[in-house]
C-alpha cells in the first residue's frame, strides 16, 4: 500500500532531523545540513550588506551619473550615490531589493554550500581538505548549478537596486518582465553572470580551502591567541578580496545587460561599450567591501554551526 503525504513527510524528518532533550534541531543527512545552515548565514549576511550591494548597482547603472554646474555628465562615488539615495528614497532606500536579495541569496547560500558538500563527499577521498584543482572544480560547479536556478530571482533583484524600474511588488516584476520581453527575459545576463560567479566561487574556494588548511587547521597556530572563527573570517577575507577583483569587469557586464537590453544586447558590444567607458571596474569599491565582508561573514557563520553540530 502506497505511503499517504504525511507518512512521506514524517519519515523524511525522521530520517534527516530530530530534536535532543534541550529542543535543539540536529539534522542528520550531512547535505541538508549544509543547506540549512547555509541558508542561515546568508540571511545573516544579505541582511547586513545590501545597502552595498544596491550602491554597486547604481553606480554601474545610469541613474549614478548626473551633470555638473557646467553641464556635464558627472559619476558619482560611492559615498556619493549613499547620500543621493538616503535624499531621494530616504534611509530605508539603502535597502531596496532586499526581498528579491533575499529569495536569491538565502535558498542561493543553501544550494551553494548543499552541492558543495555533497560533491565533497561523493568525489573526494578527504573531503574537508581539498586538493587546489579540486576546491576550484568543486565551486566551479556547485556555483553553476546555483545560477542557473537562481538567474530569474537575480534580474528582479538587479532590476529594483537600479532605480530605473518601477516595479510595485516581485509578482509585478515577473509578469513585466514576461510581458515584455518573455521567457528568455528571465534569463537575461546569464552568460556574464556564469562568467562572473563560477570562476569567482571557484577561485574563493580554491583560496579559502587552501588558506584554511594553513591557518585554521595548522598545527603552529594556537587556538588560544588566534580564535578558530577569527581565523576562518580572515581566510574569507583574502579569499573574497582576491575573487572579487579578478571578476569584477564581467559583474559590470552582467549588470548593463539586464537593466538596459535594449542598449546592451550582447556581450561583446557590452564589452566594447564600457571599456569605451572607462567603466570596467566601475562600483568596484562597494563591490569589494560587500562581497568580501559577505562571503567571509556567511563561510564564518557557516563553519561555526558546522563546529558546533559536529561537537553535538
Amino acid at each position: 500500500m502506497p505511503l499517504s503525504p504525511k507518512q512521506l513527510t514524517i519519515m523524511f524528518l525522521e530520517t534527516n532531523f530530530h530534536f535532543d532533550n534541550m529542543s535543539v534541531l540536529e539534522i542528520r543527512n550531512p547535505t541538508i545540513r549544509s543547506f540549512v545552515y547555509g541558508s542561515l548565514s546568508g540571511t545573516c549576511s544579505t541582511l547586513l550588506f545590501q545597502p552595498l550591494d544596491l550602491v554597486k548597482t547604481r553606480m554601474q547603472s545610469q541613474s549614478s551619473i548626473v551633470l555638473n554646474q557646467h553641464g556635464k555628465t558627472k559619476k558619482l562615488g560611492m559615498f556619493q550615490v549613499m547620500v543621493q539615495v538616503v535624499k531621494k528614497e530616504r534611509l530605508p532606500g539603502l535597502w531596496k531589493g532586499t526581498i528579491p536579495s533575499l529569495i536569491r541569496c538565502v535558498p542561493g547560500v543553501g544550494i551553494y554550500f548543499g552541492t558543495l558538500d555533497y560533491l565533497s563527499i561523493k568525489l573526494l577521498k578527504n573531503p574537508k581538505q581539498p586538493k587546489p584543482i579540486e576546491a576550484m572544480l568543486l565551486g566551479f560547479t556547485a556555483r553553476t548549478v546555483t545560477v542557473i536556478t537562481l538567474l530569474p530571482v537575480t534580474v528582479i533583484k538587479t532590476r529594483y537596486e537600479s532605480g530605473l524600474f518601477s516595479y510595485a511588488n516581485v509578482w509585478i516584476a515577473i509578469q513585466n518582465i514576461y510581458q515584455s520581453e518573455g521567457f528568455k527575459g528571465s534569463f537575461r545576463g546569464l552568460l556574464p553572470t556564469l562568467f562572473r560567479d563560477v570562476p569567482f566561487s571557484g577561485l574563493y574556494y580554491l583560496c579559502y580551502s587552501q588558506l584554511k588548511q594553513t591557518l585554521v587547521n595548522g598545527k603552529q597556530n594556537s587556538p588560544e591567541l588566534l580564535p578558530r572563527s577569527f581565523k576562518t573570517f580572515v581566510c574569507g577575507l583574502i579569499a573574497g578580496l582576491f575573487a572579487s577583483t579578478v571578476t569584477h569587469p564581467a559583474d559590470v557586464v552582467k549588470t548593463r545587460i539586464q537593466i538596459e537590453p535594449q542598449r546592451y544586447f550582447s556581450i561583446s558590444q557590452t564589452i566594447k561599450i564600457i571599456y569605451k567607458d572607462g567603466d570596467v571596474f566601475r562600483g568596484l569599491t562597494p563591490r569589494i567591501i560587500r562581497r568580501t565582508l559577505m562571503t567571509a561573514l556567511t563561510w564564518t557563520i557557516f563553519e561555526f554551526l558546522i563546529q558546533r553540530s559536529d561537537k553535538n
